[in-house]
């Protein structure tokens, strides 16, 4: 069973990987550091805070439009090219399929938070004193292992993105030492923007199991905007918006998932309110991400399983 899902995942992972929207998205997200870094040179004081919460608006952003994206065409390409069939015709089940096309781009999406997080420390640390061309030699040194890994292993090309990514965080995260709560709160961020993404992708699988792409992606945007608003949801005045649509506002804020649980203040990331860790929060915050993880792959299989292709 793990060897088809892990094959299903691979494979899936591929496609995304190779995508051109992909490319694009990343080529943006990086453009839009160097714009966070232009704004911080403005900044009259708290430059350095300035650049990392900008960086990690614009990596949950990003995350969550590829997330969309992917998880909204993945499955269906799969079907309109037909090349689902051959694949459901092998001993398979169809959950296991479904859990494998989550994987797979949960995993491309996991290459694309943390190398753009990885890019965003690096400039951190170009701001805190660090010297900029040490930071870029180290990339370079990283991208140019990748390369020779790619000469001369054309068959795992696409998973050398893998390590590479990997790496830009690694080197970022190690240079960013000089600069300790932005780091955290950039890498805090990434790992709920992580849990987040999870959580669409998850949903965009449940829509994209009987819908085409472009209703997948209006529904998955109203959810997510919902989930945005679960808190606000949930406490409306009943004075204001009467009692009938209270209790509809509520119901919407308890059914979705509460998404504004991956968008905690600063001062929390920082460590500096008292009785709550940033480990633990984020540690509940995952718990929280796979329960609904588990829910709604469980629905996107029971769906997906009384499709019929014929």
């Amino acid at each position: 069973m793990l060897r088809r899902v892990c094959t299903i995942a691979a494979n899936s992972y591929r496609e995304s990987v190779r995508a051109r929207v992909l490319h694009g998205l990343f080529a943006l997200a990086a453009g839009t550091a160097g714009y966070a870094l232009v704004v911080g040179a403005y900044a009259l004081q708290d430059t350095l805070r300035v650049v990392s919460d900008l960086g990690a608006a614009s990596v949950s952003l990003y995350g969550l439009l590829v997330a969309v994206v992917i998880g909204a065409t993945s499955l269906y390409r799969e079907i309109e090219l037909k090349t689902v069939f051959p694949i459901l015709a092998r001993p398979i089940r169809r959950w296991e399929y479904i859990l494998g096309k989550f994987l797979g781009t949960w995993l491309t999406l996991a290459v694309f938070i943390v190398a753009n997080t990885g890019i965003l420390l690096g400039a951190i640390a170009a701001l805190s004193g660090k010297n900029p061309w040490l930071v870029v030699a180290l990339w370079i040194v990283t991208t140019g292992l990748t390369a020779i890994v790619v000469a001369f292993a054309h068959r795992f090309r696409t998973f050398a993105v893998l390590p590479w990514a990997l790496a830009v965080f690694i080197v970022g995260w190690c240079m960013a030492g000089s600069a300790p709560d932005d780091r955290q709160v950039l890498t805090a961020s990434a790992a709920l923007t992580l849990c987040e993404v999870a959580i669409i992708s998850s949903i965009t699988t449940v829509f994209s199991s009987f819908s085409s792409p472009f209703l997948t992606a209006l529904l998955t945007f109203g959810v997510l905007i919902v989930g945005r608003s679960a808190d606000t949801l949930m406490h409306l005045p009943a004075r204001l918006f009467g009692g009938p649509l209270v209790k509809i506002a509520s119901a919407l804020g308890a059914v979705v998932p509460n998404l504004m649980i991956y968008l905690p203040p600063r001062s929390l990331l920082t460590g500096e309110l008292s009785g709550i860790t940033v480990t633990g929060y984020v540690a509940r915050s995952a718990s929280h991400a796979l329960g609904w993880c588990v829910m709604l792959l469980a629905l996107a299989s029971a769906i997906f399983h009384r499709r019929d292709f014929q």
